[in-house]
């Protein structure tokens, strides 16, 4: 296995590992997984965190100031790299309790990531 492989692995193994504590400390802040994506319960499941995640995104675009292309002045000082980042995190953090609740792991992930990686490879090359 590839390092990559195993620092995405890893990625799986923590999150799982919150799920699993949130489940047994705070019961009713996960269902029982797989989730069935067919159920409206689950459904909205998926919506919330995924809304989630894009919100912890958003959160880490309010680090960044000099974006405005109207702007004339710029800031001098960058963002907070690392209140940068640790938004981030948490932005992946509910993404991959979004993949993880939906009943995929890393396997999957790195599988669909290579399928969709490939597509648009070919649609570069073929003037998408």
């Amino acid at each position: 296995m590839r390092p990559a492989d195993c620092n995405l692995e890893r990625m799986f193994i923590l999150r799982n590992e919150f799920i699993d504590k949130m489940r047994k400390d705070l019961p009713g802040s996960y269902p029982e997984l797989p989730i069935d994506l067919r159920t409206k319960d689950s459904q909205q499941l998926c919506r919330d965190l995924a809304l989630r995640g894009v919100e912890e995104m958003f959160e880490a675009l309010q680090h960044l100031k000099n974006w405005k292309p109207h702007r004339q002045t710029e800031f001098n000082e960058g963002p907070d790299r690392e209140e940068f980042l640790e938004e981030i995190v948490d932005a992946l953090n509910y993404f991959f309790s979004l993949i993880i609740t939906a009943g995929f792991d890393e396997d999957d992930l790195i599988a669909a990531y290579i399928k969709k990686h490939d597509i648009i490879m070919k649609r570069i090359e073929e003037g998408y």
